[in-house]
């Protein structure tokens, strides 16, 4: 039997109302961070990408400012369910008609959601500012880095954070030096370290030989290279230090530069400064690079720091040296998965050891720990705690475990 074109529209036009409508029974979680969401992709598009199979996810950035106008937002989609808020703002605002804005288009916004269970997830705790009194069944603090101690954090941040932390039902840091440092703070706090799409950056492994990046093609070996954010917690002088050492060896440098002067960095003809790349083009790079360079400083910036690139270069099968980063030494070091070196004289040393080692073996024991570490994974554990939490908050009798959770639990 052949349906006519009306049937056939008005069941299509069915079918969608309702995807629409089991969409709009979704739980809402908004979040509300301090890294835009087209910056480098990183923890929050990794747990919250997945989080969108269960909630609306609605992502709150912080503001951008333009000259005149009213207080407005900027709405666009990511992956076409993920929205992305900005609060446009007149720059002639002060301080306190900043944080009013902000918050009366927040409110404006959720006026206009479906009435479901509202989830309140922060990255930054300056958003309790303008957010603290606003009704929410849950809220989340994914402390991710130790933002109190990067260049320019002010006392308010602190403030805030001491906020966030007596509101909030559930912690998670990003790190076990986070962990460690914030356990006591409160009561249900669990440790989640930077995880891994395995599949993703394996790709590396099997691409050698395949046509490379123009802009890394020509580039003779032996490489070193990095990819992440350039800023303040890199030790650009040692990056500078190891090429001068080995002029013959060629630093591939990419990520872009943030909170530090471009022309600080170290310019010799074997460092080579990117800029961004798409995230689906890293395997293309780290497939010609003979080793990974993590050239952190040994800084406040970096005292807490679970770098993400860590197993992320591990899973492309590139051997690693890094500056000790104590989220790196434990567990990567400490299992003879990465090298270390603190001076140029070491990062060059043990550079040419892990390029002559032989890759199999380590690649092994690669694999044996990166097995649990998928940001699958990750995020099925850190949901059942969510919900776990918003279970606790239904029984009057009981609000929240008694005790921390380490990540050996």
């Amino acid at each position: 039997m052949q349906l006519s074109q009306d049937i056939f529209d008005n069941n299509l036009s069915a079918s969608q109302n309702d995807i629409e409508d089991c969409e709009a029974r979704k739980p809402l979680l908004v979040c509300f961070s301090h890294l835009r969401w087209d910056f480098v992709w990183q923890r929050p598009q990794h747990l919250l990408t997945r989080a969108a199979r269960h909630y609306r996810v609605l992502i709150v950035e912080e503001p951008l400012f333009e000259s005149g106008g009213t207080p407005r937002i900027h709405l666009s989609h990511r992956l076409g369910h993920i929205r992305i808020v900005v609060p446009i703002l007149p720059e002639s605002l002060g301080p306190q008609q900043v944080v009013q804005a902000q918050g009366d288009l927040v409110e404006g916004l959720l006026k206009h959601e479906p009435e479901t269970s509202r989830l309140f997830w922060y990255y930054t705790p300056m958003a309790m500012a303008f957010t603290g009194h606003v009704d929410r069944d849950l809220t989340i603090y994914d402390n991710m880095d130790e933002l109190s101690l990067f260049r320019g954090a002010s006392r308010e941040l602190l403030d805030h954070e001491n906020e966030l932390f007596s509101s909030a039902d559930i912690v998670f840091t990003g790190g076990m030096s986070l962990y460690e440092a914030k356990r006591h703070r409160h009561s249900n706090v669990h440790c989640f370290p930077s995880s891994i799409e395995f599949a993703h950056f394996a790709k590396a492994r099997g691409m050698q030989g395949e046509t490379e990046p123009t802009d890394q093609a020509h580039l003779p070996h032996p490489r070193l290279g990095f990819f992440g954010v350039v800023d303040e917690r890199m030790d650009i002088d040692l990056v500078g230090a190891v090429a001068q050492l080995r002029p013959e060896w060629h630093l591939v440098m990419i990520g872009p530069v943030a909170k530090i002067d471009p022309a600080i960095l170290p310019r010799r003809e074997n460092i080579h400064w990117l800029g961004s790349k798409p995230y689906a083009d890293l395997p293309h790079y780290l497939a010609g690079w003979d080793v990974g360079l993590m050239p952190f400083a040994l800084n406040e910036a970096t005292r807490f720091i679970s770098p993400t690139k860590t197993p992320e270069f591990l899973a492309a099968g590139v051997p690693v040296v890094s500056t000790p980063i104590t989220d790196v030494v434990r567990p990567y070091a400490s299992k003879g998965l990465v090298e270390i070196a603190e001076t140029p004289l070491g990062v060059v040393s043990r550079a040419e050891v892990l390029m002559e080692r032989p890759k199999q073996p380590w690649l092994a024991r690669v694999d044996r720990h990166l097995a649990a570490e998928s940001w699958d994974t990750t995020w099925s554990a850190m949901h059942a705690l969510v919900l776990e939490a918003m279970g606790e908050k239904e029984r009057p009798a009981s609000r929240r475990p008694t005790r921390a959770i380490t990540a050996a639990e």
